[in-house]
């Protein structure tokens, strides 16, 4: 299970740390995923994080100003998310998958089998 927090509301430029909480299997090798989506929009991918946190990615229009991390200690992974426009107004999910080896990671939704019930983030103009 996941559990997301740390979404709130925000003035553009602002800043805002969300943590994704892991229980269950934890001590295997799992990828996690942030993967947003505002209201009448798809649902898109904003970064991810390896177990080891050598590989990550992050979506282009995020890109300088998210940072992903985690303590596998504490079974949490955060997005640090400075900068924020009001276009990363979304609900934030995150997601994870059990993988082959530490250092996976995956853009696409579909294979995440695990995801948190989300976090709303809004940034004001």
């Amino acid at each position: 299970q996941l559990q997301a927090s740390g979404g709130g509301l925000v003035q553009t430029g602002g800043s805002l740390k969300l943590s994704c909480v892991a229980s269950g299997r934890t001590s295997d090798w799992y990828v996690v995923g942030w993967f947003r989506q505002a209201p009448g929009k798809e649902r898109e991918f904003v970064s991810t994080i390896s177990w080891n946190s050598v590989n990550q990615d992050y979506a282009d229009s995020v890109k300088g100003r998210f940072s992903c991390s985690r303590d596998n200690a504490k079974n949490t992974v955060h997005l640090q998310m400075s900068s924020l426009k009001p276009e990363d107004t979304a609900m934030y999910y995150c997601a994870a998958r059990y993988t082959f080896g530490p250092d996976y990671i995956y853009k696409k939704g579909d294979v995440y089998d695990f995801w948190g019930q989300g976090t709303q983030v809004t940034v004001s103009s």
